[in-house]
């Protein structure tokens, strides 16, 4: 069966809408489950939760680093704050209050953060933040999660209730395939291996794992062996499942939308570098802001789409073969 195959699109659907479906259940499942917001309730899907817990919800305005220092007080009161805006306000905006009182003081800051990437289309380079992962996953104490489609985007915003610590929750605004289990369970720091294969790896997060595992079809056809894991954790990696694939097939291709610098292929590059260097090849942004358009555009425009995983494949593979002459 083709990898292709494997997975069904059950229809597009937006990350933004699988954290308001998860904030929803996880405030019916725990009563110190408090939402805030900054005066962004309908971009961030956070409307259910507020008409349901209007004694739970916050609406901050305007106002991020109050929210974020909100959110710290609330977490020192035994609450479980869930703080909620645009990933260029939640990080770069009040990178100084996540700093301060949330990482370095650990508190239970659940901070989520929509409209991540260059997806968020027309909406331009201004909100377009790409480097909102190397500025979290930096933070001493900080868990980094970056779920591929609604239902593991949901499954993320329930689990992450659970673990008592500071949590960077990355999620977008355009619909892209819906293709994970309902009912998977959600592991913070567990890979989750897509696909088997011995020519190459990639380690693909967000929503590139659809591209990745569209690239992979495309190079099956052409007798090329995938393996396609999904790094939804960042931070903690999943060291073990990245050691053990690369040394299976010997070359590595990482797909994330983010810049090179600071992004998930960078950390599995230096880790793999100390431990068991192997050929790689990036798929991400080189070093650009973003720009206004449609999001499967900016995807080609700044070559994130399954056409450019699969051709890194075969740069890789390339360079495997003459590493090995």
């Amino acid at each position: 069966m083709k990898i292709t195959e494997k997975f069904i699109n059950t229809g597009n659907k937006d990350t933004r809408s699988g954290f308001g479906a998860g904030l929803l259940e996880v405030g019916r499942e725990n009563a110190d489950v408090i939402a805030l917001c900054a005066d962004l309730t309908g971009s961030l899907k956070m409307e259910a939760f507020a008409a349901e817990f209007p004694d739970r919800f916050i609406q901050c305005g305007i106002a991020e680093a109050n929210m974020i220092g909100t959110s710290a007080g609330l977490a020192l009161s035994g609450k479980i704050p869930y703080a909620g805006t645009f990933a260029g306000f939640a990080t770069g905006r009040v990178y100084d209050q996540v700093r301060q009182s949330v990482a370095y003081s650990e508190t239970n800051v659940k901070i989520c953060a929509s409209h991540a990437g260059i997806t968020l289309g027309e909406d331009g380079a201004t909100h377009q933040i790409m480097e909102d992962i190397g500025l979290m996953r930096m933070l001493p104490n900080l868990v980094v999660i970056n779920p591929c489609d609604y239902n593991q985007t949901k499954a993320a915003t329930i689990e992450i209730a659970k673990h008592h610590g500071p949590v960077y929750l990355r999620f977008g605004r355009p619909s892209v395939p819906n293709f994970t289990p309902a009912d998977a369970k959600f592991e913070i720091g567990k890979a989750i291996t897509l696909a088997q294969g011995r020519d190459v790896t990639i380690f693909a997060t967000g929503h590139l794992v659809w591209e990745a595992i569209v690239a992979a079809g495309m190079l099956e056809d052409e007798g090329i062996s995938v393996e396609v894991i999904n790094i939804h954790t960042i931070k903690p990696l999943d060291k073990k499942a990245v050691l053990e694939s690369a040394a299976k097939t010997g070359a590595v291709v990482t797909a994330e939308e983010h810049l090179i610098a600071g992004g998930m292929g960078e950390l599995i590059a230096a880790f793999l570098a100390k431990e068991l260097p192997t050929p790689t090849e990036f798929v991400a942004v080189d070093d650009l802001f973003g720009q206004s358009g449609e999001p499967a555009e900016l995807l080609k425009e700044y070559k994130l789409s399954s056409i450019n995983i699969a051709d890194a494949v075969k740069r890789v593979i390339a360079k495997k073969l003459a590493l090995s002459k």
